[in-house]
């Protein structure tokens, strides 16, 4: 029986009876390429740079002199046991457990301001960094920080998250509304056990 690209078995032979998804070939389905890497990729999470093919399409890049066609940034988000430690530590919600599994995910940021938070679609906020996937860090606000890339590079802004936002292994929280410059390789730590680095180039 056929085989359509994201592994079901389908009796029909031009879409997946599972999916919906076309099967261009039965016999052997092409690999899709990361749109990250372009590494073949046969799942969700791309297993050269652990791209998620579930997040949202990137929207084309800006022209050149628009003020941010050489954005060249990355954020890369992991799963932070230290940090997760350090908040526990500080008595923060052990209601919130550290996830048996999480991939680290490279998100390109594609504009001059990125919002980090939790996907609501009730408040219509549809952040660029999506934490409400699963597993989910309960502590992320739905607007819980903003990057903005300007001239002299990149800051990082909390946006008055309950649990707020702190850099680099520290434990001083970042005031509310104070835009804090950042530099190639920072650790940004928020909610519960999350950490993103932000990578230039």
């Amino acid at each position: 029986m056929p085989t359509c690209a994201d592994g079901h078995t389908s009796a029909a032979a031009d879409y997946c009876d599972v999916c919906g998804a076309p099967i261009e070939n039965p016999a052997a389905p092409a690999a899709k390429a990361c749109p990250s890497c372009g590494a073949p990729a046969g799942g969700r999470f791309c297993e050269v740079c652990g791209h998620d093919s579930a997040l949202p399409e990137p929207v084309s890049r800006p022209a050149p002199g628009d003020g941010s066609s050489s954005l060249g940034w990355t954020a890369v988000v992991a799963a932070d046991r230290e940090f997760y430690q350090r908040v526990l530590a500080l008595g923060g919600p052990d209601t919130v457990e550290f996830p048996e599994f999480f991939p680290e995910r490279r998100i390109t940021l594609q504009t001059s301001t990125t919002l980090i938070g939790r996907r609501n679609r009730d408040q219509g906020v549809e952040p660029e960094i999506d934490l409400g996937i699963h597993p989910v860090d309960r502590g992320v606000s739905t607007q819980h920080a903003v990057l903005r890339i300007r001239d002299s590079g990149l800051t990082v802004t909390d946006l008055g998250s309950t649990n707020g936002t702190s850099l680099n292994d520290t434990d001083g929280l970042l005031g509310n509304g104070e835009e804090t410059p950042l530099s190639d390789g920072d650790r940004i730590h928020l909610g519960a056990w999350t950490t993103i680095t932000v990578v230039r180039g």
